[in-house]
């Protein structure tokens, strides 16, 4: 039986979908041969719409902060649904600054942070430390981020298999490599990097390579928030689980390979303990490269592929696909649904990327 919807792709994003659209009475169909295999395996689930938020990029801020909003109800709707949880968790983001100079970058970004109006406080050294005691006595100033969150992408996508098919969503484990080969009313490219070769839309590899460590004893780790920090002019991220486990990234590469390189591992480690000296006795228990799926201006292609009448895309995502998924795939699902793209797709549609005339 033709589906009314087929979507390409099973990470975070692609699955998200199709459970909406499954929520809104559409028979769905997921083509992927290894789901959850991605971006997302690698992801450190940093739900982070304010220290995420850069120079000239306004509008995806915005797009930022609207999904994160979303998460809170998602999480709690999702965890239910599948009947497992998603390690979703709100101690905040503290961003941490180590000498003098990376206090000095620091404060640029929060100065424009705080411009738009989004909730970063300043702390003192002292007061870092009465948050998370165990930060470097070396740490010379830093902010907090109440509403930067953290999910833990592999429960995610786990979490949203379930709940997809108790939805009545069925995935396919076929890998699609021509569109005009699916047969649905509507055909979702959620594909990450392989949105490229099916739709000719530039979405380009950016590796990164992560560390993931575990707390001495089975003990959970010894600092609650989120920690992003600037280390002598390098950044680092560590990213606390419940379980005991502490995920360090990420480094930036344009760059194809899949090489764990000595020189990646040794300058995230040396950056991870200036800030936090506990993690040299923690163990190394991973190191993985991933691909975030990049666009030319950073933000992500959501909308109807123009040209191709029945075809959707959701790719692009970077480095804020967990963050973007609740907020991506309502809208998603909304579009198909009614065939009218709401107008916060406006910045975002693949459009803006296509010379087709019409």
């Amino acid at each position: 039986m033709r589906p009314d919807v087929a979507v390409v792709g099973a990470g975070p994003i692609g699955l998200a979908i199709a459970w909406r659209c499954a929520a809104r009475g559409m028979s769905v169909v997921v083509h992927d041969p290894a789901p959850g295999s991605g971006a997302s395996d690698v992801a450190a689930g940093m739900l982070a719409p304010v220290a995420e938020a850069y120079f000239g990029e306004e509008e995806l801020t915005s797009l930022l902060v609207a999904s994160a909003a979303r998460w809170p109800g998602f999480a709690d709707e999702l965890s239910r649904a599948a009947g497992a949880e998603v390690g979703y968790r709100t101690d905040g983001t503290l961003v941490v600054a180590l000498t003098s100079d990376d206090v000095a970058e620091a404060e640029r970004l929060w100065t424009y942070q705080r411009g738009l109006g989004l909730p970063i406080s300043v702390l003192r050294p002292a007061d870092l430390r009465a948050r998370e005691p165990g930060l470097s006595p070396r740490v010379r100033g830093g902010g907090y981020a109440p509403d930067d969150h953290q999910v833990d992408p592999r429960r995610l996508v786990v979490a949203l298999r379930v709940a997809a098919a108790r939805a009545g969503v069925r995935v396919e484990p076929t890998a699609v490599t021509d569109l005009s080969t699916v047969d649905a009313g509507v055909v979702v490219v959620a594909a990450g990097l392989g949105a490229a070769a099916l739709t000719g839309l530039p979405v380009r590899p950016v590796k990164g390579q992560v560390l993931r460590l575990r707390a001495p004893d089975g003990a959970p780790p010894g600092f609650r928030h989120v920690i992003r920090g600037y280390a002598d002019q390098r950044h680092v991220y560590l990213v606390p689980r419940t379980d005991g486990e502490v995920v360090v990234g990420a480094t930036v590469e344009e760059r194809l390979d899949d090489t764990v390189t000595a020189g990646a591992v040794l300058d995230l480690l040396r950056a991870a303990t200036d800030l936090l000296p506990e993690i040299a006795e923690y163990q190394l228990t991973e190191t993985r490269v991933g691909w975030r799926p990049g666009t030319p201006d950073n933000a992500p292609i959501i909308g109807a592929l123009p040209g191709r009448p029945g075809v959707v895309v959701a790719t692009g995502h970077y480095r804020h696909g967990i963050v973007l998924t609740p907020l991506t795939a309502d809208l998603v699902a909304d579009l198909v649904s009614t065939g009218v793209p709401d107008p916060a797709l406006d910045p975002f549609g693949p459009a803006r990327f296509t010379t087709d005339p019409n």
